[in-house]
């Protein structure tokens, strides 16, 4: 898969969007409830050394199996602080790993996202259709 693909299909997913919060260059994509201003980060791809890849969130458990099946193109968070190096994997997007792969990767680190907000958040975010699209949050 490539970025732009990862993106697009993030973004179908219920009340996700589009942010730069790091950089203008580097976008993450974000789940939050319409009446929210701030999202909680699932999917950031970006570059590394010129090879294409995506940070995902993910369980500690999850993280483990997914870098047991990939070992080498899918390692703990790259630009992640050790302490969130277990709840993020970094996929390398050179084909070794499928897209159908990373499609569930993607599809288990909204879920993972989304579980992490408090209740009420995820039953707003559950009557959202799809996803605003490309907004750029305020920091």
């Amino acid at each position: 898969m490539t970025h732009q693909e990862i993106i697009d299909y993030c973004l179908r997913k219920p009340c996700a969007y589009l942010d730069y919060p790091f950089d203008p260059v580097f976008p993450v994509v974000k789940v939050r409830a319409p009446s929210r201003s701030k999202g909680r980060i699932f999917a950031q791809p970006f570059m590394l050394r010129g090879e294409p890849k995506v940070t995902l969130n993910c369980t500690p458990e999850s993280a483990e199996i997914f870098r047991n099946i990939y070992p080498g193109p899918v390692v703990r968070g790259w630009h992640c602080p050790p302490i969130l190096h277990p709840h993020f994997n970094t996929v390398s997007l050179d084909g070794t790993v499928p897209d159908d792969v990373i499609v569930r990767m993607i599809d288990h680190a909204y879920k993972v996202a989304v579980s992490k907000l408090p209740k009420y958040i995820q039953r707003e975010i559950a009557q959202c259709s799809v996803g605003p699209g490309v907004e750029h949050e305020s920091r």
